[in-house]
């Protein structure tokens, strides 16, 4: 399956956009000390996945250079 640069560039606006708002959510919360702390951890993790997730994204748009 190959998926085109434009299809790469739309999915990682749309992964910036998530760990954007996941951050700012992560911030509101942990100054909250009522915090329910297992949401928060879990929220951190869905923030790191997402990170990867755009690192991966990232590297597809490299173009392959065979030496």
């Amino acid at each position: 399956m190959t998926t085109g640069i434009s299809e790469i560039q739309a999915r990682l606006a749309e992964l910036r956009e998530e760990h954007r708002d996941l951050d700012q959510a992560i911030s509101q919360m942990a100054s909250n000390p009522t915090t329910n702390q297992l949401q928060l951890i879990r929220m951190k993790k869905r923030k790191l996945r997402l990170r990867d997730q755009i690192a991966y994204w990232e590297s597809r748009l490299i173009p392959d250079l065979d030496a």
